[in-house]
């Protein structure tokens, strides 16, 4: 233990301790001032605002500046195609020079979307689905059901659209919906010596529908066919049916004496 108190004592030592506080100095100023020209330190610049220009316009401003860029793409239905709708990262950050920002530009072209099931859900929970589905609600309908404001069906471009079919995104959909009112009894019109365009507008005002048509002997003429038979019947108290409830039919050229 002496020896080595002795030994911190003599010059040797002095002088190897100082060339290894020298060494470690050194070692540590050359990191620091290569890290800090390797980072640049103190140098950058502040991203640009690109968002809502044309991607021509955006490109030129970064590359003036030195930065990169990707690009990306989405769909927005109001706003213009070709147009930078979000960048990463946010206008005025403050980055290295050649730094990668990302875009996202609104493209021209609408992506397809399958139909979902809307089918016996309420408006509420239709227009919830339709909505995250990117679709729009269009005009709604009633007729008599018992389920009020019940989607019955579902309409694109005036046709029936089923679960599954492929639409464009922003497509319009319109919808018929129950009334709630379908659980109600009306009184049943006679039909007997109605032509069939007679008979549709009475059934109609009397919130009843068309059931099956059939055909009496030789038809010379549907236009002016009359109806000779109807079931439901007609009997002599009065008789009330639901409303939505189909009305058959027969009809003839040689009206029922």
């Amino acid at each position: 233990m002496g020896k080595f108190i002795a030994y911190l004592k003599t010059k040797s030592f002095r002088n190897n301790l100082i060339a290894a506080v020298c060494t470690v100095a050194a070692i540590l100023l050359i990191a620091f001032f290569s890290l800090r020209y390797y980072t640049k330190h103190g140098e950058g610049l502040n991203v640009p605002e690109v968002k809502g220009l044309t991607l021509a316009q955006a490109v030129s401003k970064l590359e003036d500046l030195g930065l990169r860029y990707e690009i990306d793409s989405v769909y927005i239905m109001d706003k213009p195609p070709g147009i930078v709708t979000d960048q990463d990262p946010d206008a005025n950050t403050f980055v290295k020079g050649n730094r990668t920002i990302y875009l996202t530009i609104n493209t021209a072209q609408a992506p397809n979307v399958k139909f979902p099931d809307i089918e016996n859900k309420s408006l509420r929970e239709a227009q919830a689905i339709l909505e995250s589905y990117r679709l729009k609600l269009g005009d709604t309908t009633y007729k008599p059901d018992v389920a009020k404001d019940v989607v019955l069906e579902t309409f694109f471009g005036g046709q029936i659209i089923r679960t599954g079919e492929v639409l464009p995104t922003g497509s319009i959909i319109n919808l018929t919906l129950g009334d709630g009112r379908g659980a109600e009894d009306i009184e049943l019109p006679n039909l007997t010596g109605f032509t069939i365009d007679e008979a549709k507008f009475s059934l109609r005002g009397s919130m009843l529908t068309l059931g099956t048509i059939t055909w009496e002997g030789e038809i010379t003429d549907s236009a002016t066919a009359v109806i000779v038979t109807q079931f439901p019947l007609v009997a002599d108290t009065l008789v009330k049916v639901k409303i939505g409830t189909p009305v058959n039919i027969t009809l003839s050229n040689k009206p029922k004496n």
